[in-house]
């Protein structure tokens, strides 16, 4: 057999659709007539049934249409079916939002799915506040889910917009897309009173509706978001409010919000707030270590820009730890300091704290939660199961000025409000770090009591990392499993460390920069292993600044303090550390020089 080859020509193609146009055109060789709204379209059976398996079936060989003259076609509009005609003689579909819902009414009729596809994709790019409702609309109309989808999003980004300058368009949403909207856990800048009212309205506007009808969309609003005086008022506005479901709701909203400490542990979808945990909280810190700031920055990961909260600490502090559970802000001990002189100038006494402050941002409020047992600085705290660790630090006795520090640990029963005593560490630490992995707490580094003794103990040799001056910071790591009662011992890091700070990546442990370190060294753990491995080194170093973990897994070094020209001067930088590629990056700026910050994820209300 002779070999031969197989050439494609696209301008035959290209060529072959503008014939057909032309002929279309000069109105030559066209066998059929399709009409609508008195409008004449001259067609050609052959090229209509190849684009079309709607005129496929309806020039059929057992069809009565098969050999007709003029086909009426009273469903469709002259404008949509002259648009879907185009496109089938030139491959080109015009479309613009007031002509879209006849041009895709008559692509689905005569089942044009690829003009259907292009319906759809010209509706998701367009997408915006002026046009998603009629969107939503004619994406559920049309049964085009993906352009359903992105619509609602749309509408529920831009639902506080949508309040104020198209309310109307909302009241003639479909239920499906309104039940979607109200299934979003991120709807910006809305409190959940609007959206009940909203949902009310809607009822109003377009009922009576079925009550099972009724109760699936009321049933989507999040009551525990709204005050307890606002849940009673609502509960009496509207009949739909009435039913045994929607009361059940209310009801168990207002024991949410009388469970008091135990809010955090008792979290549902009814109590959550609308928002990503997006923000990373930048909690106290200031440009000079020694007179904190009581305002909350916000950093949004997203756009990297910082704000701050409406609400202040209750208390000037530094050295405090900061963790968050269940949606909730927990401040946790740390040095108060005040302002001190008859000339009301910055002294700072201070004195240590075992208070713990509670931030609630779903009403922007603070309150004070149960004490911890002991007063600590300088120590560590982690969560393991919505459950809060504090351990080991130090205390100050004011009229003294001696500081102590402590091996205990006690640990937070959110359900009795109260803090439990967990097992001691082998010795007294303060300054240590501490992080989470494999349901156990690891501790590492820190200034250890002279007077503890743990065999096989591994010191560094820097001096300076504590007050007392007399000791070395430690490269020891301990584990405590927490179904034991006790510490164990674990590899050393490979450096001495203090003031440092650990974190948890896809399951292995960083431990980064502390102070008094002669180097800039990042260290990894594997715990199967149980081995340290040196990573990438920061180019200059750092030290008492903030750290957050991503949720892609990247560390946030926030502030900070650095040695330049023989002194330490704080610093605005936002380092990112990659830890899939062991590399570092300067993201943006702080609004302001920052030292002595401490960071958490949380989800905040924009």
């Amino acid at each position: 057999m002779e070999s031969y080859s197989l050439l494609y020509s696209s301008s035959h193609r290209t060529g072959l659709l503008s014939g057909f146009q032309r002929l279309r055109s000069e109105r030559r060789m066209c066998d059929v007539v399709l009409e609508t709204g008195g409008t004449s379209f001259p067609c050609h059976r052959a090229l209509l049934a190849s684009s079309s398996d709607y005129f496929w079936a309806l020039f059929g060989e057992s069809t009565a249409e098969r050999l007709a003259a003029s086909i009426s076609l009273p469903a469709l509009t002259p404008e949509g079916l002259e648009a879907v005609l185009d496109f089938l003689y030139s491959g080109w579909l015009g479309l613009s939002l007031p002509t879209l819902p006849a041009v895709l009414e008559a692509a689905r009729y005569l089942q044009v799915q690829t003009a259907v596809s292009i319906c759809e994709r010209f509706i998701t790019d367009g997408l915006c506040a002026s046009n998603c409702c009629c969107y939503a609309n004619l994406a559920e109309g049309h049964a085009l889910p993906n352009a359903l989808a992105a619509a609602n999003h749309t509408i529920a980004m831009e639902m506080g917009r949508l309040l104020q300058e198209n309310r109307e368009g909302l009241l003639e949403l479909n239920i499906q897309s309104l039940m979607a909207v109200l299934d979003a856990d991120d709807i910006p800048a809305v409190k959940e009173v609007e959206l009940i009212k909203l949902a009310l309205d809607w009822l109003d506007a377009n009922g009576p509706l079925p009550l099972l009808r009724s109760n699936l969309l009321l049933s989507r609003l999040r009551f525990g978001l709204v005050a307890t005086s606002d849940l009673t008022n609502l509960s009496h506005s509207h009949r739909a409010m009435a039913t045994p479901l929607i009361r059940s709701q209310l009801t168990r909203a207002l024991e949410y919000h009388g469970l008091g400490s135990a809010q955090p542990i008792r979290q549902s979808r009814q109590t959550s707030l609308r928002a990503l945990p997006n923000r990373v909280l930048l909690v106290g810190g200031g440009a000079s270590p020694d007179w904190p700031e009581q305002q909350v920055l916000t950093f949004d990961l997203t756009d990297r820009k910082f704000s701050s909260l409406t609400s202040g600490l209750p208390r000037r502090l530094r050295k405090q730890c900061v963790c968050s559970v269940g949606g909730f802000l927990f401040v946790i001990g740390g040095e108060e300091v005040r302002a001190g002189g008859e000339d009301g100038g910055k002294s700072v006494p201070v004195t240590t704290s075992n208070q713990v402050w509670r931030y609630d941002p779903r009403f922007e409020c603070w309150e004070e939660a149960g004490s911890m047992l002991e007063r600590r600085a300088q120590f560590a705290c982690c969560v393991v199961e919505d459950v809060i660790y504090a351990i080991g630090g130090q205390h100050t006795r004011p009229e003294t000025n001696t500081h102590t520090s402590v091996a205990s640990v006690e640990f937070y029963d959110m359900a009795a409000g109260t803090w439990r005593r967990g097992a001691a560490m082998p010795r007294p630490l303060c300054g240590h770090a501490s992080a989470v992995l494999d349901n156990g707490i690891y501790v590492s580094g820190g200034v250890p009591d002279d007077n503890g003794d743990i065999e096989g103990s591994d010191w560094g040799g820097n001096r300076g990392g504590n007050q007392d001056g007399n000791q070395e910071s430690s490269r020891e790591v301990l584990f405590w499993d927490l179904s034991s009662k006790v510490w164990e011992k674990r590899a050393s890091m490979s450096i001495a460390r203090f003031g440092h700070r650990m974190a948890t990546v896809h399951g292995h442990i960083y431990a980064l920069l502390g102070m008094y370190e002669p180097f800039c060294d990042i260290e990894r753990y594997d715990s199967r292993a149980d081995h340290w491995t040196r990573l990438r080194p920061l180019l200059i170093g750092s030290s008492s600044y903030g750290l957050a973990t991503t949720p892609t897994g990247s560390l946030l070094l926030f502030g900070g303090r650095k040695w330049s020209e023989g002194q330490e001067v704080t610093v605005r930088s936002v380092l990112e550390y990659d830890t899939e590629r062991d590399r570092w990056r300067e993201i943006c700026q702080l609004p302001r020089p920052l030292t002595g910050t401490e960071c958490t994820l949380l989800p905040l209300p924009d």
